[in-house]
């Protein structure tokens, strides 16, 4: 429960930076980040692996560059399913699913240093 907690703040805090730094996304509230970042993340979970295996081939062909597509696709089906989660158009997508990995990925190489400390 601790690492699905964990997982689902950082997923929270990429997803408002990402909301401060790119103008083409728009979060209402801190409330409609956390919405929009457990909605993320269950589609991430269970979405994601469907189409990119259904993708494949254009993966292949695009030398992987495809997926940054597909997540921009997902971006927007959650900023579609969440209230006070938006994204102005499929340029701005990209740009933030690609920030919102980044940050998150950052942050997760953060929280795992602290607990080697430990």
């Amino acid at each position: 429960m601790r690492y699905f907690l964990t997982r689902w703040f950082v997923l929270t805090l990429a997803v408002l930076t990402t909301a401060y730094i790119i103008p083409g996304i728009v979060v209402s509230g801190p409330l409609a980040a956390m919405i929009a970042a457990l909605v993320l993340g269950l589609v991430n979970a269970f979405i994601r692996p469907l189409l990119v295996l259904l993708t494949l081939p254009f993966t292949l062909i695009s030398f992987g560059l495809f997926l940054i597509v597909l997540n921009a696709l997902l971006l927007y089906l959650v900023a579609a399913l969440v209230d006070g989660f938006f994204v102005v158009g499929f340029g701005w997508a990209m740009i933030g699913s690609l920030l919102i990995s980044l940050i998150s990925s950052l942050i997760n190489v953060l929280i795992r240093a602290g607990e080697r400390k430990h």
